[in-house]
């Protein structure tokens, strides 16, 4: 049985040719690339937000046809006008980018070449290094004691003292460590990798230690709800998925009372885990595979190694005379 069509886009700005296409662009997005939910959203919102402007901008209702002859001085307009709504320039970046796969989608339908996207340059992105925490104030944090005295059940502390604990002993993104099944962690003594989903559903395989998989089972056993092998392992208050917001607020009360500092996010355990394995010791290729990360300059950025380090590894490494 084949899939129901997505619901056709409705657009005050624009063509009913422009939503068509735009709902097609879209599908193919998610089907074909296999991209977020959350990034296409983002790129149906910078569309939008473009065709608004250029509606506005044009005095007229954008068709496919003006679309397709917009000019670098449009783009540029559009992009200052974002620019003066204070938007960084990473979100500048990925409207951008969006901008260029929608020209790209209508150029291989045949329905007209959008030349003036691809003569604007990308916005600059400053490069900001992560801050990692250390390492005594990183084990605390899956320490549930340490929330012991909030006013909460004693197995939603232990739940988000589990999930903290992953992220920092496997280096997992929040999205992977709640994307979870039951039957995907298991039991202390009984296995020691984890096989997680990544960005555009990769999956990998990563080590995990074995005091992490006790806090994740003393989790388990105090839940008071049914957890079901196919099931998420990890569940709200009410039972249903956890929230990755949850997890955020529980790390903003560690902070207070840890006395951490605001670059202290669910996020920058995997960063701590990364950079702390690479003090160590740790092989820069290994971390990146364990990180899931495509390209090494992105593991090398993430860690915060500089040109010293590598030609600390280069010194003691290489095979010379």
């Amino acid at each position: 049985m084949s899939k129901a069509a997505a619901p056709q886009i409705e657009l005050a700005s624009a063509d009913p040719s422009i939503a068509l296409e735009m709902t097609r662009w879209l599908s193919h997005l998610g089907a074909e690339r296999r991209l977020s939910p959350k990034t296409l959203e983002a790129y149906g919102r910078d569309l939008r937000q473009c065709l608004d402007f250029l509606c506005a901008h044009w005095g007229e209702r954008v068709t496919l046809a003006r679309f397709a002859s917009l000019e670098a001085t449009d783009v540029r307009a559009f992009m200052a006008m974002r620019r003066a709504d204070d938007i960084a320039g990473r979100s500048l970046m990925r409207a951008l980018a969006g901008l260029r796969s929608f020209g790209r989608f209508l150029e291989r339908e045949g329905k007209g070449k959008v030349g003036a996207l691809s003569a604007i340059r990308a916005p600059k992105v400053a490069k900001t290094l992560p801050k990692p925490l250390p390492m005594a104030s990183a084990k605390r944090l899956a320490d549930a004691d340490e929330r012991a005295g909030e006013d909460r059940e004693t197995w939603v502390l232990a739940r988000d003292a589990a999930v903290m604990a992953l992220l920092y002993g496997s280096g997992l993104r929040i999205s992977e460590a709640l994307g979870l099944k039951r039957r995907e962690v298991p039991r202390p003594g009984e296995g020691d990798v984890l096989i997680v989903t990544g960005k555009g559903n990769k999956t990998r395989m990563v080590p995990v230690l074995q005091n992490v998989l006790a806090l994740v089972q003393e989790y388990v056993s105090m839940c008071p709800y049914p957890l079901p092998a196919e099931g998420p392992i990890f569940l709200g208050a009410r039972g249903g998925p956890l929230s990755p917001r949850i997890i955020q607020l529980a790390m903003e009360r560690l902070r207070g009372a840890l006395g951490l500092p605001d670059s202290a996010t669910p996020h920058a355990l995997r960063h701590s885990f990364a950079t702390h394995l690479l003090s160590r010791g740790g092989d820069l290729r290994a971390i990146q595979e364990l990180l899931g990360h495509s390209s090494l300059s992105t593991t090398q950025i993430y860690t915060g190694i500089d040109s010293e380090r590598l030609l600390e590894v280069y010194a003691s490494a290489h095979p010379r005379r």
